[in-house]
């Protein structure tokens, strides 16, 4: 391995070249570590150019968790090859709302990485406990149309291998015992009905897996805002954290956003259809045949992804106290959606 997967292990000619820069270009550079990520560690790289340049003034530098079960997972289910190749591969040009990368590097063990990208600041990071209503969701809405209008029912979905692996033989073998893990886990903080949506996601996972969607597209896999970025005024946003990347329907992408975000179960069920009606649109303003009946019962069914991502992240990462109550609204939820919308139901 050639490269650094840490800020310490970087030198200033070797970060000013990751710039396109020539050696002795960059005096030095400090780092101070941001976000809440708990698959990757981050740091804003704040540049001393010499020759006075003023941009790049700053970078994200994107590194591999310190944590061990964090890397251990990333190499089983592939999470940062996902988030490299995404960069390398299919980002550029691409028109999704996501950050310019300026390097990418990944090891062969696929864990030790690098990424350096643009640095979106002044735009904030979304709160995920703090959740967000329909209004503030609509950008994201259509910054994720963006995304799944890029490989609508497109071949490459197949012909690109760190797109196309599947992991449902893990999920399979994993999942049984991370719920009776997490159920013990969050016994005193979840209702009967939230822990016992799990069990029926166990009885009916194979079914849940081998479900042929609507219509198959590139789908970001955790589409909740604490992976978004907002502008001062809220009017754009930037999708990050591309590590779960995958192929299935777009509509899950939805399902999971409007669950994950929206606090008030009541306020919630009045904003799924308007958000599913403003992503149809959105697709099809881009040239996508959308098919809405059909893929409104993948937005039913999308709802489950929410409580199964909270019981599959959270016993795999290293545990924090934020994390620890992250991961109950983001199954509690969803678990509102899910019985709402009948979920279980359609398996």
């Amino acid at each position: 391995m050639s490269f650094p997967t840490t800020p310490d292990d970087m030198t200033a000619d070797w970060l000013a070249g990751a710039l396109g820069r020539p050696p002795g270009a960059l005096r030095g550079f400090t780092a101070t570590p941001i976000g809440t990520g708990q698959m990757c560690d981050s740091f804003r790289l704040t540049l001393d150019w010499i020759d006075g340049a003023e941009t790049p003034a700053t970078v994200v530098a994107k590194c591999p968790s310190r944590d061990e079960a964090s890397r251990h997972i990333a190499a089983v289910v592939g999470t940062y090859v996902k988030e490299v190749s995404w960069y390398r591969e299919l980002a550029a040009g691409s028109g999704v709302a996501a950050p310019h990368c300026h390097h990418a590097e990944i090891a062969d063990n696929a864990v030790d990485f690098i990424l350096i990208l643009s640095d979106l600041a002044p735009a904030r990071q979304g709160d995920q406990l703090a959740g967000l209503g329909l209004a503030g969701l609509g950008p994201c809405i259509d910054a994720a149309a963006g995304l799944h209008a890029l490989l609508w029912n497109d071949a490459r979905l197949d012909a690109l291998p760190w797109l196309a692996r599947d992991s449902a033989d893990v999920v399979r073998a994993l999942f049984p015992q991370l719920y009776a893990g997490f159920r013990e886990r969050y016994a005193a903080r979840l209702d009967r009905e939230a822990l016992d949506l799990g069990a029926g996601i166990v009885d009916r996972l194979d079914a849940w897996l081998t479900r042929v969607p609507a219509a198959r597209t590139i789908v970001h896999g955790d589409l909740r805002i604490d992976n978004i970025l907002f502008s001062t005024d809220a009017a754009r946003c930037w999708l990050v954290d591309w590590q779960t990347l995958g192929r299935g329907s777009g509509a899950t992408d939805l399902a999971y956003l409007v669950g994950t975000s929206i606090a008030d179960p009541a306020e919630r069920a009045a904003a799924d259809r308007p958000a599913f009606d403003r992503w149809i649109a959105a697709l099809r303003a881009r040239g996508i045949d959308a098919d809405a009946q059909a893929l409104w019962a993948d937005y039913r069914v999308g709802a489950l992804s929410g409580y199964f991502m909270a019981v599959f992240a959270s016993m795999n990462v290293e545990r924090t106290d934020r994390g620890d109550e992250m991961f109950a609204v983001m199954a509690e939820r969803p678990a509102r959606q899910a019985l709402a919308l009948g979920s279980l139901d359609l398996l």
